[in-house]
């Protein structure tokens, strides 16, 4: 007998629907990417946000270096002048992304003061435009990351403005986050958890531009509700589920009808990596900052992360301190059906 979630995928093909782990701000560093690929190889990851400003006038190499072990990997920039767009669009393309993306969705007030993120919504034509730069500099895919409205312009006819007006420069692929973003008297995680989730918004985009590659984003924390959007868009994007909770990426492995990785096969994979870095003189809590969800609803999971986090700071400890940790966790593997966080996406 199917269970629920093979009886969803048994009409859905996943070889042709996307899933993605969001751009995360001072999260989805190299680190971080390289330990989320070793939970799923079918999986799209994006760096942080890097403005236009930090690539030309700062030190590139730092934004952009990446292990070729991360592909597909996007660079997501930030930005409103078409031309320093291009020009960072370009440095993607050399370094080797797959994707150069725009982000239209950060609702952070430091961002708006130098016109980007969300606020941009109110000017498609702008958007438009660097969209355009951007697409005339490099072969590789240009996408866009968006809210579906912002302040006043809230409503569904302002969110089929704007994307009718960038899909005009041949732009194929949207990923959408289903909230608005209130730009006066709500923090950036205020606009991730406030603002109602609209998915029919979404899905009514994928209604009216079916040419289009859309993506969904929001609230998403389980493989039943990834399979659910798939039945409605192209591809799915889930954000802090995935980093406090990496694990469900290897459980989505499931989806393509491949065997799933116990935690400490993915731990033990991830050692090497961390044993190239610490030689390189980084330090071991600028990794293991990001494997602390690893173990996420097991038994020792909390004395997993006590351990780490009381001892990582400390110059002289390399891989043994995790290996310590990992000591306390019963070496098992998770099905698929198990979530076992409250995490919110941005």
């Amino acid at each position: 007998m199917l269970t629920p979630l093979e009886s969803m995928l048994h009409h859905i093909n996943s070889n042709h629907k996307i899933l993605s782990v969001a751009p995360m701000m001072d999260w989805t560093d190299r680190h971080c990417r390289y330990f989320l690929r070793l939970f799923n190889p079918h999986v799209r990851l994006y760096t942080e946000m890097v403005t236009t400003g930090a690539l030309i006038h700062g030190g590139r190499h730092r934004f952009l270096c990446f292990d070729a072990i991360e592909h597909p990997v996007a660079l997501q920039v930030g930005g409103s002048d078409s031309q320093e767009l291009a020009q960072c669009a370009q440095f993607a393309e050399q370094y080797g992304y797959d994707e150069v993306n725009l982000n239209v969705g950060c609702p952070s007030d430091r961002v708006q003061k130098n016109k980007i993120g969300a606020c941009l919504m109110a000017e498609p034509e702008l958007v438009a435009d660097c969209i355009s730069a951007m697409q005339a500099a490099v072969r590789i895919p240009v996408t866009i990351k968006h809210r579906i409205g912002i302040d006043d312009l809230q409503d569904y006819e302002n969110l089929y403005r704007f994307v009718e007006t960038v899909a005009q420069t041949g732009c194929q692929e949207f990923i959408v986050h289903a909230r608005i973003a209130l730009l006066q008297g709500l923090s950036p995680k205020e606009n991730r958890e406030i603002p109602p989730l609209r998915y029919a918004d979404v899905y009514q985009l994928k209604q009216d531009f079916p040419q289009l590659t859309i993506h969904i984003n929001g609230g998403i924390k389980t493989l039943n509700e990834i399979v659910e959007h798939w039945e409605q868009v192209d591809g799915v994007m889930i954000g802090r589920e995935a980093y406090h909770n990496p694990y469900i990426l290897a459980q989505a492995l499931a989806l393509w009808g491949e065997d799933i990785p116990s935690p400490h096969q993915i731990l033990q994979r991830f050692l090497p990596f961390i044993e190239q870095e610490l030689t390189a003189g980084v330090p071991l809590m600028q990794m293991s900052r990001h494997i602390l969800g690893l173990f996420q609803g097991m038994a020792g999971a909390r004395k997993w992360r006590q351990h780490l986090s009381s001892y990582a700071y400390q110059k002289h400890r390399g891989i043994e301190l995790i290996e310590e940790a990992a000591s306390f966790v019963e070496d098992r593997q998770r099905t698929p059906y198990e979530s076992t966080t409250t995490a919110t996406t941005i």
